[in-house]
């Protein structure tokens, strides 16, 4: 069992910037492929990046492709999710997520959830 605390969310003007941190609680992530996904009020949980366990791959959705990099630090067991340029419409609950697959098309399947964090981003 992989349990996931993710914090580094709040408030911030559009424009602005967040680095999202994520970390478990009790086992190490480095044989895991790790992603975020989010979800906004009245729409489905979306993926939004995920690395590769050697941190060689990398896969962004298209709306935070150029504005977001997400990364990871296996010797302090932690991911990270740098977002720029924020909008409102990035506004959401921000998930990290573990599996032990790597999917060569599509997100692919997480096995292991944190609780979320939440990002919201006013105009």
């Amino acid at each position: 069992q992989v349990q996931l605390v993710e914090s580094g969310g709040g408030l911030v003007q559009a424009g602005g910037s967040l680095r999202l941190s994520c970390a478990p609680s009790g086992r190490t992530l480095s044989n895991f492929h790790l992603g975020w996904f989010r979800k906004a009020p009245g729409r489905e949980r979306e993926f939004v990046a995920r690395i590769s366990s050697g941190a060689g791959r990398t896969v962004y959705e298209d709306s935070v492709k150029g504005r977001s990099t997400i990364s990871r630090e296996n010797a302090k067991n932690t991911l990270y999710l740098q977002m720029n340029a924020l909008k409102p419409e990035d506004t959401a609950v921000y998930y990290c997520a573990a599996s032990t697959y790597w999917s060569p098309t599509g997100p692919g399947v997480f096995n292991y959830w944190g609780q979320g964090t939440q990002v919201t981003v006013s105009s």
